[in-house]
């Protein structure tokens, strides 16, 4: 016997029975629906006081019926379907308990999502059929609308040749449909601010941002984010829309993903899975995709398909025992084994990288880092300053992987290094996975923070940047901040820092004059005798310091140079020690 899909909590089995009656009713092939099925649906829909809809096959069958709500009933899950260019040789018809029959937005979306070879809706006014409007596809997204139509013509003809013209339209359409198309995605948060940056993250990660909803609420609901209300009309946007999936401004409980998956029926992604996948797409070295895939692997761990203690068979005790590990447990270990790996792998990258930065302190060469929001410019600064060739995109994330490049400033030698870039929110995997490539910034000798002075959230990105400097510890190391897109209508202050284009070279000269100046500051003047026999150390202080005055005297030469503190240090001991 076939079920009774949808909201069937409070119906009385007589009436029940009456509605599964109604898979016994057939249409001949030309009849789009028959007076007799379209006054049993008005009978029932007025006793119910809620909206039904049939499906409709074209031998004239019914294979779905569903009991909906006051004002809505949910569409179940096609599991036969044609050809993907033509319609689904299905027709939706359903009531509407208030009188109108008129199709929704909501309508022709299920209709053109589904392909539907049509979607009616039949007006119910004091328990009999009032008129009826149909829908027809006349592109992807778009239908016609047919009505209002009086019941006397629900059976005529003419409506079933509208199936047809439907379906040689579609099919024509379709052959010039790309097969690969982005996922259009509704975004979904609880505040205005940060959604204009989550659709920008959105189209980064190959997304249409299609709608935007904000729910204002004091705080998450536990189980659906935005309250089980606002989560079912978010369902039915997804018929209005075509949306392919839905993502949400803050991290997702493994709870509160999953009830919103099953509530919706489409994909739910959170910020932090989208930014996560944004880094799968942007890295590039061994180190960058290591650290992604440790990230990715600590935010899957707990978001298993399951009830965590509850699914062990581990645990010990009454109910506990059976024949061995569950999947769910074989798949748990198998991530903490690889988390364990990549931990490992990333140690030893670590260790390269101290040695080399050790190199590079011993060098004594001032080195100075490049932070910033994302996409404020900090590689197309790098690539100025410096003429390197680093890739420099406007978009989120271009880069991943920290890039040092030797920059001459004046009479100034400096490695200047890009580092990643922060967001708002940035997940606590990607913090720590990164947390060696970010303490790049941490070991510099000055920092530059490039800020997109052509942003009106800059203060806001700012402050982002400012907070994960300090929480690695390099909240003290000297800072110049650059105002980047000077070429463009600046919201910042030109007193909050120097306005630069690093894409015009505007404003560069200044800049570098700035860090110049800095890196002076970061060295001592001191005045040196080098014996004939260390001529290496004379060697290694032009090329690590800016030497003002050299002469030859009896025991040696006689430099009077600017040196990093540290770095002159080092140099006078070995001279000490001759």
């Amino acid at each position: 016997m076939l079920k009774v899909n949808g909201n069937t909590r409070g119906v009385s089995n007589v009436l029940m029975e009456q509605v599964q009656a109604l898979y016994e009713y057939r249409m001949q092939r030309d009849v789009f629906i028959n007076r007799e099925l379209a006054d049993e649906l008005a009978r029932i829909t007025a006793l119910l006081g809620r909206e039904i809809s049939v499906l409709i096959e074209r031998n004239g069958s019914i294979c779905d019926v569903s009991i909906g709500h006051f004002n809505r009933v949910s569409m179940p899950e096609l599991t036969t379907r044609r050809n993907t260019d033509r319609l689904c040789g299905i027709r939706c018809i359903h009531t509407h308990p208030n009188g109108v029959g008129m199709v929704s937005g909501v309508d022709i979306g299920t209709l053109t999502s589904a392909k539907f070879d049509a979607m009616a809706a039949i007006g119910v006014k004091d328990g009999k059929a009032d008129h009826m409007y149909a829908a027809f596809m006349t592109s992807e997204k778009e239908a016609k609308v047919i009505g209002a139509i009086p019941p006397s013509l629900f059976s005529h003809k003419s409506l079933m040749a509208e199936v047809f013209v439907a379906d040689r339209i579609i099919g024509r359409f379709e052959a010039y449909v790309a097969k690969e198309k982005n996922e259009n995605a509704i975004l979904v948060g609880l505040e205005e601010a940060g959604m204009e940056e989550l659709a920008e993250l959105t189209r980064t990660a190959g997304g249409v941002p299609i709608h935007m909803t904000v729910q204002s609420r004091p705080s998450p609901d536990n189980a659906y984010y935005v309250g089980r209300g606002k989560a079912e009309e978010l369902a039915l946007l997804r018929g209005e829309t075509n949306a392919d999936l839905y993502i949400f401004n803050d991290e997702l409980s493994p709870i509160q993903a999953r009830n919103l998956e099953a509530l919706i029926g489409a994909k739910v992604i959170d910020r932090t899975g989208l930014i996560l996948d944004i880094f799968a797409q942007r890295a590039k070295s061994r180190e960058g995709k290591l650290q992604v895939e440790l990230a990715q692997m600590k935010y899957l761990l707990p978001r298993l398909t399951g009830t965590g203690v509850g699914m062990s068979r581990l645990g010990g005790g009454i109910g506990t025992r059976g024949p061995g590990e569950t999947k769910l447990e074989v798949d748990r270990r198998r991530i903490r084994r690889r988390i364990y790996e990549l931990e490992q792998e990333i140690e030893s990258v670590d260790r390269q990288r101290n040695i080399q930065k050790g190199r590079r302190e011993r060098s004594g060469v001032p080195t100075v880092a490049l932070v910033g929001y994302t996409n404020a410019g900090k590689s197309t600064l790098l690539n100025a300053l410096c003429g390197s060739d680093a890739l420099a995109e406007n978009k989120l994330f271009a880069t991943l992987d920290p890039l040092t490049r030797r920059a001459e400033l004046g009479d100034v030698e400096c490695l200047m290094t890009d580092t990643v870039g922060f967001v708002q929110k940035l997940p606590h995997e990607l913090v720590d996975a990164f947390r060696s490539t970010l303490e790049e910034a941490v070991g510099a000798d000055l920092i530059v923070h490039v800020v997109d002075g052509s942003n009106p959230d800059w203060q806001n990105q700012m402050q982002v940047v400012d907070g994960v400097l300090k929480e690695l510890g390099a909240g003290t190391i000297p800072r110049i901040i650059a105002l980047n897109k000077a070429d463009q209508p600046l919201h910042a202050s030109r007193n909050e820092g120097i306005p630069i284009s690093a894409k015009t070279g505007r404003g560069l000269d200044d800049l570098k004059a700035a860090i110049t100046e800095e890196i002076h500051k970061a060295r001592v003047k001191v005045t040196l005798t080098v014996p004939y026999h260390l001529g290496g150390i004379v060697n290694r202080i032009r090329q690590n310091g800016t030497v003002l005055t050299e002469e030859y005297g009896e025991e040696g030469t006689i430099l009077t140079a600017l040196l990093p503190h540290e770095y002159a240090n080092r140099i006078q001991r070995e001279l000490e020690k001759g």
